[in-house]
């Protein structure tokens, strides 16, 4: 998705201007838009003509449109996404208040204004907008001297780091020069990780090369990773994958990423997240059922939902929001679609409420 204008006031009404880029951005707008908002788009539309003599015939036209959304329909298998609402703005073709479909269309940009941008829409935007949020494989392709560090997204690989260094042959009797310009360039490596590789979101780490490069690697890794007490790296050690690659040029990523055996450990890394933290959750509500706790239909409002998100966040919490269109959140919509784990137990959290306690609080 790429954000082409954004304008947003204090009181957080506005409207943003974006492009999708791949099918998968038709899933965020779908996620953005709401019931009254406001789209502005182009659309094609059936337009009825009258000759000088007067006959009457009808063409297709490419116009632009802004309607007030009234109906939201979106095809998750051909990821296509239609918006149904009635025109508020005057337009050569189209009545003030009739009724238009506008199917929403990759590389072509729409306008999408809101009385209330929320934080949970702005995050939204945020990551759909920004491709290392949607990278959750990262890739060291290397061989001796030479490392390319990449971020692989759906759509795309993002070159983040080349690391070279001279590595001097091996001389007979001494292999001093050799072995401390190895480490120098394993060293770098090192570095390229811990700088351009977010723990967060990245799920899998390759380690690529032909030979005994990769292992020579990893070796050093985590014994400077125990030497420097380096927890990041220490606590998503079971995140690195080690894989043979011909080279260790970029180029041979695509032969790494189509090994049945990473293809398989890929296969659901994108929500691997949300799946441990359902499982979590799960776990929790077996064995501590005081620390568990899931939502009813009755905290219905959107409102309601943004500022427990708020809270959360506010307080040092973990917010995590599902797809509806993965297992995962299949699981969570059954517990009716909100869930937390909690610090502490409360053990008469689940009771129900006495109208007469709030004025003891």
């Amino acid at each position: 998705m790429k954000l082409l204008h954004k304008d947003i006031e204090k009181d957080n009404a506005g409207q943003v201007t974006l492009m999708p880029e791949e099918a998968e951005d038709m899933w965020h707008t779908y996620n953005l838009l709401q019931i009254g908002d406001s789209l502005m788009a182009s659309t094609i539309r059936k337009v009825q003509t009258e000759s000088s003599t007067g006959s009457v015939g009808s063409s297709r036209v490419r116009t632009t449109l802004c309607v007030c959304v009234d109906t939201i329909d979106f095809d998750s298998q051909a990821c296509q996404l239609r918006v149904k609402g009635t025109n508020i703005q005057e337009n050569q073709y189209v009545k003030m208040g009739a009724y238009h479909t506008i199917e929403l269309e990759l590389n072509r940009k729409f306008t999408l204004a809101k009385k209330i941008w929320d934080s949970v829409v702005l995050d939204r935007i945020e990551q759909a907008c920004d491709p290392t949020q949607k990278a959750d494989v990262a890739a060291v392709v290397m061989q001796e001297g030479l490392a390319n560090l990449v971020l692989v997204t759906p759509a795309m690989t993002l070159l983040r780091a080349k690391v070279e260094v001279t590595i001097p042959r091996k001389r007979k009797g001494s292999c001093t020069q050799h072995e401390k310009a190895l480490e120098r360039f394993y060293e770098a490596v090192m570095q390229a990780i811990l700088r351009h590789i977010n723990f967060d979101v990245v799920k899998c780490i390759l380690v690529a090369s032909p030979g005994f490069v990769k292992d020579q690697f990893i070796a050093y890794l985590f014994r400077e990773a125990v030497r420097q007490d380096s927890k990041i790296l220490l606590e998503n050690r079971p995140k690195f994958m080690l894989v043979h690659s011909s080279s260790g040029h970029k180029y041979s990523l695509k032969e790494i990423l189509c090994d049945p055996a990473v293809t398989a450990r890929l296969s659901d890394t994108k929500a691997a997240g949300e799946v441990k933290a359902l499982e979590d959750f799960y776990k929790m509500l077996q064995h501590e059922p005081d620390r568990a706790f899931y939502g009813h239909q009755d905290v219905a409002t959107r409102s309601r939902y943004v500022r427990l998100v708020d809270n959360v966040r506010d307080n040092g919490g973990t917010v995590r929001i599902f797809s509806s269109l993965h297992v995962s959140g299949e699981q969570l919509t059954q517990l009716s679609g909100v869930a937390a784990i909690l610090r502490f137990p409360i053990a008469d959290l689940s009771e129900p409420e006495d109208d007469s306690s709030s004025d003891d609080e």
